[in-house]
């Protein structure tokens, strides 16, 4: 038997990038061969072994073949005499199917070295459109490596578009959507993942609430870029740059979706658009699946954003409402995240606004600080029962915030 090294390992040893798993693809052996010699099986649909010794995966090497619609619609094939370039020749990318001998020889029979030095995602062959999923994960990889100057072959978005257009999204269940957004929401650049589905025509079958805001004008005083759209990925950017926790990202994606149901009629303006924002979310999140602390930071954000944008011109009781609200004294860490992504809303309306302060995380840190530092006297609290303490409390909160704006 031959033993490779494939797919992303190879690709970022060429780039000088760090890689932590290591896959390899095993030629002309079989799976009792491979049992015989202490390998573990852990593959489903076709054999995957764990090395008895580093637990790294070893694959035989296969072809598939579509046999219907979606991600799981492929017979697999596998065989001693199924070659490398037969093996690599299934992948998506030319810089996913490259690999490397045991001898460091690098094996390249679609040109991905010539594609990762023209910075270029370019599909391997026209099977690329028989799985929805790649649609996704170019976008991911655009995602990754735009920071270094990656760009998706025009060829290749044109058979992404093909996928879009023919309805094979609509196959890939809601889990795995979520699993590859996820993953780009914690990349280099996670903008160019919604960039990318949006040139395809991807965005408005898996994000519909987030492809509806193009176009969508807002009032210029407030927004100079205008276009919700372009406001949001503005506000994802910048998020990113202030966080490298996909919470905060999907927050930032998402807190503004209300305003793509607003009725025409009534833009630019987006009256309640927080509230009916915080409910599309919560489908959004229920289709897709998406885990509780992405959707609870998200709803935060999508109510609350702009009472948080105001709390220089509020009252020191509606300082307090607004921390209840945000549960603000017994999750700390979630209120940090989710005043990060209300500063990216702020700073995320062209460049122009980009480097401005955001004094309001200050204010409300300082007023947290204030307000959870309040201790009733004991006596007190022994003679009064629970409502009337917990009114004393918020009355003793309220006045530290003021004392606070006094001060």
């Amino acid at each position: 038997m031959d033993i490779y090294l494939v797919g992303g390992a190879v690709r970022d040893r060429l780039l000088g990038r760090p890689h932590q798993e290591r896959d390899f693809v095993v030629v002309g052996a079989t799976p009792d061969e491979l049992l015989a010699l202490g390998y573990r099986p852990v593959g489903k649909d076709f054999p995957v072994f764990l090395h008895p010794d580093t637990g790294e995966q070893y694959a035989l090497a296969r072809t598939e073949r579509k046999t219907g619609p979606g991600y799981y619609g492929f017979a697999t094939r596998f065989s001693p005499d199924v070659t490398l370039e037969e093996d690599l020749a299934r992948r998506d990318l030319t810089v996913n199917a490259m690999a490397q001998s045991a001898s460091g020889e690098i094996v390249d029979p679609h040109g991905g070295m010539r594609d990762l030095e023209a910075r270029v995602l370019r599909h391997v062959s026209p099977a690329f459109v028989e799985d929805p999923l790649r649609v996704l994960r170019v976008a991911r990889f655009a995602a990754r490596f735009a920071p270094l100057g990656f760009a998706v072959a025009p060829e290749t978005l044109a058979l992404m578009r093909e996928i879009a257009a023919g309805g094979e999204l609509e196959a890939l269940v809601p889990e795995r959507i979520w699993v590859e957004t996820e993953r780009a929401l914690g990349e280099g650049r996670p903008v160019a993942y919604f960039e990318v589905l949006r040139a395809c025509g991807a965005l408005a079958v898996v994000f519909p609430e987030v492809a509806a805001l193009f176009g969508v004008p807002q009032p210029e005083k407030w927004h100079p870029e205008v276009d919700t759209g372009v406001h949001t990925l503005q506000v994802l950017e910048v998020a990113a740059e202030l966080s490298p926790d996909t919470t905060v990202r999907f927050a930032a994606l998402v807190h503004d979706v209300g305003k793509g149901l607003t009725p025409r009629s009534e833009w630019p303006r987006h009256i309640g658009h927080e509230e009916a924002g915080a409910n599309l979310i919560e489908r959004l999140a229920a289709r897709l699946k998406v885990p509780n602390e992405h959707r609870e930071l998200a709803v935060m954000v999508a109510r609350h954003h702009a009472r948080v944008h105001r709390v220089g011109e509020q009252r020191p009781g509606t300082v307090l409402e607004l921390l209840e609200s945000t549960d603000a004294f017994r999750r700390g860490e979630r209120f940090e995240r989710f005043l990060l992504a209300c500063e990216a809303d702020a700073r995320g309306r062209g460049p122009e606004l980009r480097a401005r302060p955001y004094p309001q995380a200050a204010q409300l840190r300082a007023a947290r600080a204030a307000a959870a530092s309040v201790r009733l006297d004991p006596a007190v609290i022994a003679r009064d029962q629970g409502p009337v303490i917990a009114e004393r409390m918020r009355a003793a909160r309220i006045e530290a915030i003021r004392s606070l704006n006094q001060a």
